[in-house]
């Protein structure tokens, strides 16, 4: 029986001074208080994420509830996670993030530019950690600055086009008699394809082109690629060719075509060779600024962090399956290698 009645009762069968009463009555509602905050458990903090192509489950998901459980939140416990894909499909950005918006989020974290464009259009008062590739924030008109944002973005930025130019060199080095290469690409690629074709020229290496366009037919791309007599494929950076990276890594290996990625997860997927900051240290650190946020920094005051630390990951499975012997120059200076 609840402790209210108990009391209640218990005043009724008691003969009561007006002191005693309201005494009685203070303890009764105090109990009833107590009792009623013992039943409604303490409202969890809530970080909304929004992703325009990876799924729950997928390395960037991952990545932010590994750096968070470093920080000491874990999912279900003391923060909760509302996660939104638009799984490739751009215009769905839009009601996903006022989705993520009516539920009171504490924090939004958008992985890429669209997103974190669509976030910021849904709100001006939540705070955004973005994980920007490429898309230069400052530029782009979404903060004012990179060490004094000044917005409710904050986050991670990766300039994917300056790294294009050493991940020829390193594709050059682990295949010494490339002389062609096909660039796949998207409407994300468009700078890193300007810095691949000034970097190809001093190498000696012809640039072949491929845009890819919504549906995305990558079996006919790369039927385009063998037409073109390609010796090896770089992948520019796309969150659509993150989703279909599998697909990507086999067809390659079908058309006899080693592989240059911007990140781990392709090489994993299969991939030949990968150089470029890890999807762990850039969602992983999306977590330092969710912790931040939700501890009352303001975003606008948080710099927004350049990816500084690159790994070289080599696999030497596909490279076998390619008949490719991978110089020493290449394998030893490999952070991980896949055998």
């Amino acid at each position: 029986m609840p402790l209210i009645w108990q009391a209640l009762i218990y005043l009724r069968t008691k003969r009561l001074t007006t002191h005693s009463l309201w005494l009685a009555v203070a303890i009764s509602i105090t109990a009833w208080v107590m009792e009623v905050g013992a039943q409604q458990p303490h409202q969890l903090p809530v970080v909304g994420v929004l992703m325009v192509t990876a799924g729950p489950l997928d390395g960037p998901g991952q990545a932010l509830r590994a750096g968070l459980r470093q920080l000491g939140y874990v999912e279900g416990q003391n923060v909760k996670i509302e996660f939104r894909s638009a799984k490739g499909q751009i215009d769905r950005l839009e009601r996903l993030a006022q989705e993520i918006v009516d539920l009171n989020v504490n924090v939004i974290v958008a992985g890429t530019q669209p997103a974190a464009r669509a976030a910021q259009q849904a709100t001006s008062t939540i705070p955004i950690v973005a994980v920007f590739s490429d898309h230069d924030p400052v530029a782009s008109g979404l903060v004012n600055s990179l060490s004094r944002p000044g917005s409710n973005i904050t986050g991670v930025f990766t300039r994917q086009s300056e790294l294009v130019p050493k991940r020829l060199q390193l594709l050059k080095e682990a295949v010494p008699r490339l002389s062609r290469v096909v660039a796949l690409w998207d409407s994300y690629g468009k700078q890193q394809f300007n810095e691949l074709e000034q970097a190809a020229r001093p190498l000696g290496v012809a640039i072949e082109s491929i845009e890819l366009h919504a549906p995305y037919d990558l079996k006919a791309a790369f039927r385009i690629a063998k037409q073109k007599h390609a010796e090896a494929l770089i992948v520019f950076f796309s969150p659509v060719f993150y989703r279909d990276r599998v697909q990507i890594a086999a067809l390659a290996l079908e058309a006899g075509l080693p592989t240059m990625n911007q990140e781990e997860s392709w090489v994993v997927a299969g991939g030949f060779i990968s150089y470029g900051p890890t999807i762990a240290s850039t969602h992983g650190r999306a977590a330092y600024f969710v912790d931040r946020l939700l501890k009352g920094a303001k975003p606008g005051d948080l710099p927004i962090e350049q990816a500084s630390n690159f790994k070289l990951t080599v696999n030497l499975r596909t490279a076998k399956a390619l008949r490719l012997i991978v110089p020493q120059s290449i394998v030893l200076r490999a952070d991980e290698i896949i055998r």
